[in-house]
């Protein structure tokens, strides 16, 4: 008997044009070495890499945030959708970089959940710069629905 398979609910979760910002802002900032000086806002911030997969009924979200400290990172749930914002700041004051690759400032990224989910079924970890949320049961959702296209009346 062959394993059964899921369905990816989270397909789709990389929006193209942020990528292609970031590669645009990373090749400019290194053409005229002010890489990651510039502010930005929730509309144009960082991507930190991001996995989510499934782990049992769990739901695993994963973010790479080195170098972000703990009371920086800021974890909500609202109207379906988990959102991890926080900031990487440079603690240096007077230096002078010469190059500058790892984004500095705002970062963002908003994930839809199930809509069964609840705010106790979250739960979050930090450490050696990998936060960690877990889902409880949100991996245990029901294939999606079927809607059928009418006719609209003129």
């Amino acid at each position: 008997m062959a394993p059964k398979r899921f369905r990816n609910p989270f397909n789709g979760v990389v929006d193209m044009i942020t990528e292609m910002n970031r590669i645009s802002d990373t090749m400019s900032s290194i053409e005229t070495n002010h890489a990651g000086e510039r502010e930005r806002g929730h509309s144009d911030a960082w991507s930190p890499p991001t996995d989510i997969l499934a782990s049992g009924r769990d739901l695993i979200v994963r973010c790479e945030v080195p170098g972000v400290y703990e009371e920086d990172i800021d974890i909500s749930f609202n109207h379906s959708v988990l959102t991890i914002s926080g900031e990487r700041r440079r603690d240096e004051d007077d230096v002078e970089y010469y190059s500058s690759e790892r984004f500095m400032g705002t970062f963002r990224r908003e994930i839809t959940l199930p809509e069964d989910v609840k705010p106790a079924d979250i739960e979050a970890t930090y450490g050696e710069g990998l936060l960690v949320v877990v889902v409880r049961g949100a991996a245990d959702s029901s294939a999606p629905r079927e809607i059928t296209v009418k006719r609209r009346k003129r």
